[in-house]
């Protein structure tokens, strides 16, 4: 009985899984920065002024104003987003055709960093 219930339960739990959806941005380097649905949920928990700007955060890894050089090799996207101060995508290109989003943030100030590309 109790095999037949695990088994049920792991073909329904296998035909109901989906991936959840992934965005992908290019870098101003060319790697493919993804943002998966679970980072998203994270970021917007923990930052929920940026509910409603997932699509700026992909546009801001695009097209920033410009990059400087984070923590343990993570890279900050910068756009400057008037009085809100400026959008920060952290994120981390782990080879020329992987990269991940860490986390994003509005900051008012930018602190000073690097800069390891401008336009």
């Amino acid at each position: 009985m109790a095999s037949e219930l695990s088994q049920t339960y792991c073909e329904r739990n296998e035909t109901e899984a989906r991936p959840l959806p992934t965005d992908i941005a290019y870098s101003v380097n060319g790697v493919p920065i993804r943002l998966t649905e679970e980072r998203w949920r994270h970021i917007v928990i923990e930052h929920p002024e940026l509910r409603g700007y997932r699509a700026d955060c992909l546009a801001t890894i695009e097209a920033p104003d410009l990059v400087m050089q984070g923590y343990g090799g993570a890279l900050l996207a910068v756009k400057g987003y008037g009085r809100r101060g400026y959008l920060v995508v952290v994120y981390k290109e782990v080879s020329p055709d992987e990269g991940f989003v860490i986390t994003a943030y509005f900051i008012r100030r930018l602190k000073r960093r690097a800069i390891v590309w401008q336009p």
